[in-house]
């Protein structure tokens, strides 16, 4: 069966990552096959050009083709804030916890119409050297006065979605996981996978 690296250290993301590409004729490959695979050093301009530069170097490494996400936070009131920093926005060792306090006490004080915010995600698809593509999905959403609930990670504890009065950690996995920036994204990477897998030989 043909392969596919998730490029990928963090599980939570990989675990999700997995959901949403259930059901692809593909074998789906975590990353802890390649315990020697490099890190790739994220902070670049862009979730672009970080979800390339990770799928890029970690396709060439495995010699199979890869898949990568940056994804990211993005407040109004804050310029865009954390953005491409949003997984050390309190520190390069930062916990999730540590990330979302201080984006509250950053809008400390600011009204529900100046709280609103974006997630951002970026999908690179490569097969080194070449690059199959890059997809975007993004949600808008509000940020909470505090964390409520328990499901998801990161921020999501601080992101609202209006329609449903509720955060990302207050959905069902399974409703975040059909409308969240990452499934949107997710969703068109799902579709240049398939196009490229069925045009090309396995690779073994």
């Amino acid at each position: 069966m043909k392969e596919l690296v998730i490029a990928t250290k963090n599980p939570d993301k990989e675990r999700e990552i997995k959901k949403l590409l259930k059901g692809l004729k593909v074998k789906v490959v975590s990353l802890k096959r390649y315990p020697k695979a490099p890190a790739v050093r994220e902070g670049h301009r862009s979730f672009s050009e970080n979800a390339l530069r990770k799928a890029m170097a970690i396709s060439k490494f495995t010699k199979r083709p890869a898949l990568a996400d940056d994804s990211g936070l993005e407040v109004d009131a804050l310029g865009g804030r954390p953005g491409i920093r949003s997984s050390r926005y309190a520190g390069k060792d930062a916990t999730y916890e540590d990330n979302y306090l201080k984006l509250l006490k950053a809008l400390k004080g600011k009204k529900a119409k100046d709280r609103s915010a974006q997630f951002r995600c970026v999908v690179a698809f490569c097969d080194y050297p070449k690059i199959l593509g890059t997809v975007e999905g993004i949600i808008r959403g509000k940020i909470a006065y505090a964390p409520v609930g328990k499901n998801g990670f990161g921020y999501d504890p601080v992101f609202t979605i209006p329609k449903y009065k509720k955060t990302f950690a207050q959905l069902s996995p399974k409703l975040k996981n059909q409308i969240s920036h990452r499934a949107k994204a997710l969703k068109k990477a799902r579709a240049l996978v398939l196009k490229y897998f069925n045009s090309s030989p396995s690779k073994t």
